[in-house]
């Protein structure tokens, strides 16, 4: 499939989608939540993709923030639609995919960019990269999940501040904080978010699937994580990855997945 804003490109088992509005510094409009939608929908269903790496196209901006020319005249009808709309078809979407999604963050990712690379299962940066949360700043606070998924990941008051001061840290400062996992140069980001993803696609593709739920219920409040955990192991059981696995380890051989 074609997309305006996006470019999909699949390697072996690793799809690249990049979101591809240079001019706007990549920044989030109604067409390229879409197309972000369709793609990731796309490709959980392909079951030779297994991990997807999400990133921005050039060097200055992972995403910069949401397009604010499209709703700078919104009513509260129209911005209540907008920010449930939003997290339903992307950012809910994208954390509960069933195939590992990285955000690779070179350069900006501010507001709705910021939430987009949250949403994703962890986070690369490049040294370059500047991370934050500005909307207080635009009368506003941020509404695709942010002031829940950024406590979750860096903890209440430093969550506090960086929303309230509309502020912006760097790479390191979020690698202190939790808010990535690695910080790398721009020129290895790539390589660096690729060479985790194939060591992610060795193992199974549904146990992973069963290990996002649970994790993900965790911060459920609606759910018992730990029930959750239960019910996904013993369900592991009765997969012919648990069986191919475990016949690997006891015949010391290296495991062939079915994916099933």
């Amino acid at each position: 499939m074609k997309y305006q804003n996006l470019l999909v490109a699949l390697e072996d088992n690793l799809a690249i989608v990049t979101i591809n509005r240079p001019n706007k510094l990549n920044a989030l409009n109604k067409q390229t939540i879409e197309e972000l939608h369709s793609a990731f929908k796309t490709l959980d269903k392909d079951k030779g993709v297994k991990v997807i790496i999400l990133t921005g196209s050039g060097e200055k901006a992972f995403v910069a923030g949401a397009d604010i020319a499209e709703f700078s005249n919104f009513s509260v009808k129209k911005g209540t639609k907008l920010a449930a709309k939003g997290q339903e078809l992307l950012f809910n979407f994208v954390e509960n995919l069933s195939t590992p999604v990285i955000a690779a963050v070179n350069g900006y990712a501010l507001g709705g960019g910021l939430e987009l690379a949250m949403a994703c299962h962890f986070r690369i940066a490049s040294h370059n990269a500047k991370m934050g949360l500005p909307e207080v700043s635009l009368g506003v606070i941020p509404g695709y999940g942010g002031t829940q998924r950024l406590p979750q990941l860096v903890g209440k008051g430093r969550a506090m501040e960086l929303i309230m001061t509309a502020g912006m840290i760097d790479s390191e400062k979020a690698h202190e904080f939790g808010l990535v996992n690695h910080v790398v140069a721009l020129e290895e980001l790539m390589q660096n978010c690729k060479k985790i993803a194939n060591r992610i696609s060795n193992n199974s593709t549904v146990a992973i699937n069963y290990a996002i739920k649970a994790v993900n219920a965790g911060f459920n409040n609606d759910v018992n994580g730990y029930n959750a955990e239960i019910e996904a192991f013993g369900t592991c059981f009765g997969t012919a990855d648990f069986k191919e696995g475990t016949s690997a380890f006891l015949e010391k051989r290296k495991a062939d997945f079915p994916g099933k």
